[in-house]
């Protein structure tokens, strides 16, 4: 049984970090949590609504970047940070990129800085497999040279970086979690699974890069979840997790599941848009050190490719005032030639 904790959480509106928030308090009764989010595009209040009224979670309306904001947030101390704040999207790094910087590092930064000079306890950084690039063959472990390709994978090396700096620097008790692409419910229709799912319900055409060959491990983010908690217990300061299911599919085909799922045996919808650049060609991460911890991926691709379409199904009202809105602008730039949605 573990120890009652207050915890941090930063960008715990968007996707990953709502569903965490999620998780622990079903999970830990007596823990708390203060979510700290500036709410972005991709940040998003009814991610965790069902949680109004529990005295054990508290939202604070703030920006990791502001020292100040952070300061508040913590308050009298927490026993950890777990840090989701983050600009993810690829795509957007691309035609965008100082908003990483400032959010993925500099954010970053002042976590650091408070973990280490306020009382916290334990540092978390959620960050990823891109850092790594490209993998020809075989897999990436943990002390593999980083090798960002995009924007993006940039920033999230920068930070890692950091908290690499302030362990060694500062002793401070900080691990890296590096997760593979994830999926499920409450993902921006930005990314490629609910992009997809979001056009098909639709009937709409779905925009796959290049010629579609692009190899990726498909992580739910239940399992990613369990993963991030179990590192925050039991990982050991100064460590580095990767976390992945260690089966790699490529996007046409995840594209072809998605188009079963929905009863659509129409490959028309398929269309092949000019390749980004930059896009890797194929991650693939060795994750025995997570496992070591007792940590398994529990929820396979099928599955859980069929649970996040029902998903998707059951809550248009969460996904349609978001495509509609800005993000229907963005659509129509970055896919130009395709369908408005």
């Amino acid at each position: 049984m573990t120890r009652a904790m207050r915890l941090l959480i930063t960008g715990g509106c968007g996707f990953i970090g709502s569903n965490f928030i999620r998780r622990v308090l079903s999970q830990h009764p007596d823990w708390g949590v203060v979510n700290l989010d500036c709410l972005t595009y991709a940040g998003d209040e009814r991610n965790l609504r069902d949680l109004d009224g529990d005295e054990r979670y508290r939202f604070v309306h703030g920006d990791i970047c502001d020292p100040t904001d952070v300061r508040l947030a913590i308050g009298e101390g927490v026993d950890a940070i777990v840090n989701f704040a983050a600009e993810t999207h690829v795509d957007r790094s691309i035609s965008s990129p100082a908003s990483f910087l400032r959010t993925d590092v500099l954010g970053a930064h002042v976590l650091l800085e408070a973990a280490r000079n306020l009382p916290v306890g334990r540092f978390v950084q959620i960050s990823t497999d891109e850092v790594y690039g490209s993998v020809t063959r075989g897999r990436t472990p943990e002390d593999a040279p980083l090798a960002p390709r995009s924007p993006y994978a940039a920033s999230k090396a920068s930070a890692d970086l950091l908290v690499q700096a302030y362990i060694a620097t500062y002793g401070l008790r900080a691990v890296i979690t590096r997760g593979s692409n994830t999926y499920g419910p409450y993902q921006h229709p930005e990314k490629l699974v609910p992009l997809f799912i979001t056009n098909l319900i639709d009937r709409k055409p779905v925009p796959l890069y290049g010629d579609g060959l692009h190899e990726r491990e498909w992580l739910h983010v239940d399992d990613h979840c369990r993963a991030i908690e179990r590192v925050l217990l039991d990982g050991v300061p100064g460590e580095v997790y990767n976390v992945g299911p260690s089966d790699g599919c490529t996007n046409v085909e995840i594209t072809r599941r998605l188009l079963g799922l929905l009863g659509l045996d129409d490959e028309k919808l398929i269309r092949h848009v000019p390749d980004r650049p930059g896009h890797d060609r194929r991650y693939a991460l060795e994750c025995s050190k997570v496992r070591a911890l007792g940590w398994e991926p529990e929820v396979d691709l099928a599955k859980g490719l069929a649970k996040t379409v029902e998903w998707y199904r059951a809550n248009e009202a969460w996904w349609r005032p978001i495509v509609e809105g800005e993000f229907a602008a963005y659509y129509r730039h970055q896919y130009s030639g395709l369908d408005a949605r």
